[in-house]
């Protein structure tokens, strides 16, 4: 069997849906091996680590690279992003307790001490930084220091520190009060609304409904989001403590 290529254009790799444009498809698709996004195309990196740059822990559709190009477009940004796969102990990929004005219900990291998880580092100048910052407003960039967390890129080389973006909302639990894992937006959605007549009244029945009605309206989020501490849906992420940038 030929072995699938990693670098081309998006639409060529299959990876140009991005979920702010089709927000079922979060948390989009994700390359299958460390790259260079620049622009429209895939290439490949010289290197893993990036000192002079801010590495941070995509756990949702940060990793995707149309959502990162879309986000960058909207700043006029054009600069070349690295994405390196890694290794990440101590987080595990759960549900934040909002409703993004995009349609869909993102991911957030949660405490996991005992969870091992394959994600990707994105590493970020300054101006790109500043600008995923500028996109993110329901979360907070917080630290993850070593060795309470660990980040090690596919090298074997270990990070000392990393960031991540953790919701300000909280997440949602699983119903035993434990923070849910995401298990994609289709079935999270299905989930969601066949467990809350009030998300059913918002949303409509269906996650395709959910969305057309969540992106055409922010209030309608706001209020679901409200919904979801109003119904107990939601616990602490375990990551509140860690120092916000």
């Amino acid at each position: 069997m030929a072995a699938r290529a990693v670098h081309g254009t998006l639409e060529a790799l299959g990876l140009a849906e991005a979920p702010r444009d089709r927000p079922l498809t979060y948390p989009g698709a994700w390359p299958t091996a460390s790259v260079l996004l620049d622009g429209n195309e895939l290439r490949p990196l010289d290197r893993l680590a990036h000192p002079a740059r801010t590495p941070v822990v995509a756990v949702g559709s940060n990793a995707s690279p149309a959502q990162l190009r879309n986000k960058m477009a909207e700043f006029a940004i054009t600069s070349p992003i690295p994405m390196v796969r890694a290794r990440v102990t101590g987080l595990d990929v759960g549900v934040s307790a909002h409703i993004s004005r995009h349609g869909y219900v993102s991911a957030s990291p949660v405490n996991a001490p005992r969870a091992t998880r394959e994600l990707f580092v994105i590493w970020l100048d300054a101006e790109q930084l500043a600008t995923i910052d500028a996109t993110e407003p329901n979360y907070d960039r917080v630290l993850l220091p070593a060795p309470h967390f660990g980040v090690e890129l596919e090298n074997g080389e270990p990070l000392l520190e990393a960031f991540a973006y953790v919701n300000h909302h909280g997440v949602l639990h699983d119903g035993r009060g434990a923070p849910r894992r995401h298990p994609g937006q289709h079935a999270l959605l299905s989930e969601l609304l066949a467990g809350s007549a009030a998300l059913r009244r918002l949303f409509g029945g269906t996650p395709e409904e959910f969305c057309r009605r969540a992106r055409a309206d922010a209030r309608r989020c706001e209020r679901g989001t409200e919904v979801f501490a109003e119904e107990n849906l939601v616990t602490v992420s375990g990551l509140e403590h860690l120092r916000v940038r």
